[in-house]
């Protein structure tokens, strides 16, 4: 009786999902296939290295006084989205295949709801290390003006966000009253919804784009105004940046256009996109970008890499290890405490080529 009033009504919200599923023509198979089997042999040792990766960054930041700033803690916040993501993708293959028949309409909102919010707050930290690097270097400061109370707001904001666009499609942007909007990639997710989040997506990341092209641009016009001996040491510190600029938006373009082209041609051609070949393929290059992230913005310090391998040793010991005091006890004066914020802020841009190659070790600092 109450699956007819809803369905006068417009309304299919007590159907379950595979009823859903069949609106779309998506096929919910009795029997695993080896697009099934490959997926799940793919995704769980992924998904395990992309957990252990990024509990190895925040155990890092951690540990290491010397990661104590507000950089750093957006990078373990970061790690923290993409840990969140693994774990989210594990339930998914979790729940996928033959399984998906199984679950209420809650359940398969929840398992999609972890996935939009995990990958969205590893997008918006993206963006947030982006402002942090395109604030702290265009106006040349020490530190950045971030106070502690600003950069925990800032995390809030971004799980915010994150909770914000899974629990959207859930409680408001779904098709339950509209069948004819229903996605084929996620057949209760509104097909205008997944539009929306694709272009917010691209959004970013040109923004991302924007930011960093600045700050190249800002780096080489103040290289003209120094010496010719600084000005060569400028230069490389300008082809450093890029490389770590390449990097950043070349995982993000590669790990992130496929997913969000199945996406857009899904919204706007539904059924004809055949987007359903595509999905899960695509949800797992987008995972990668959750492991890609801490190798790109973490080991490139030399300073985070001596603490994983410090962090590493101490589990093959398996000794209780003292804490790392990475502050250095030579700190006797205000000019040497100041040059130690210099290296700590941003090691690549305030690279001083009169020094020796000892310092060298500093000028690999995350941008």
């Amino acid at each position: 009786m109450d699956i007819d009033n809803n369905t006068s009504n417009g309304c299919y919200s007590n159907q379950n999902v595979t009823f859903f599923y069949q609106q779309v023509n998506k096929t919910i198979r009795g029997n695993w296939t080896t697009r099934d089997h490959l997926v799940i042999g793919l995704g769980l040792p992924l998904s395990l290295i992309v957990v252990l990766a990024n509990l190895l960054v925040m155990a890092a930041i951690h540990m290491n006084r010397r990661f104590h700033f507000p950089i750093y803690y957006l990078l373990g916040n970061m790690a923290a989205a993409d840990l969140f993501a693994g774990l989210a993708y594990t339930n998914l293959i979790f729940n996928t295949g033959p399984w998906t028949a199984k679950l209420s309409k809650k359940q398969w909102y929840i398992r999609g709801a972890l996935i939009d919010i995990s990958l969205t707050a590893s997008v918006a930290n993206l963006l947030a290390v982006a402002v942090e690097r395109h604030q702290t270097i265009i106006t040349m400061q020490l530190h950045s003006t971030m106070t502690k109370r600003r950069v925990v707001l800032l995390i809030i904001s971004i799980w915010a966000v994150g909770i914000i666009m899974g629990l959207v499609p859930s409680l408001f942007w779904n098709c339950e009253c509209d069948l004819a909007d229903c996605s084929t990639v996620a057949p209760l997710y509104s097909r205008r919804f997944l539009i929306f989040w694709a272009l917010l997506n691209l959004l970013t990341f040109f923004i991302m784009l924007g930011m960093y092209s600045h700050i190249f641009f800002h780096v080489k016009r103040q290289s003209r105004h120094t010496s010719q001996h600084a000005s060569e040491a400028r230069q490389q510190t300008v082809i450093n940046l890029m490389k770590t600029i390449s990097m950043v938006l070349g995982a993000f373009v590669i790990c992130w256009t496929p997913g969000l082209i199945v996406l857009l041609l899904d919204g706007l051609q539904g059924k004809e996109s055949n987007a359903n070949k595509y999905e899960k393929y695509c949800l797992a290059i987008a995972e990668c970008n959750s492991l890609v992230n801490p190798i790109i913005y973490s080991l490139r310090d030399a300073e985070m890499r001596k603490t994983f391998k410090w962090i590493l040793c101490c589990f093959c010991r398996r000794e209780g290890c003292q804490p790392r005091e990475t502050l250095s006890t030579e700190i006797d004066s205000p000019l040497k405490e100041k040059i130690l914020s210099y290296k700590l802020e941003d090691p690549v841009l305030w690279k001083n080529p009169d020094r020796d190659s000892k310092d060298d070790k500093w000028t690999d600092s995350v941008v």
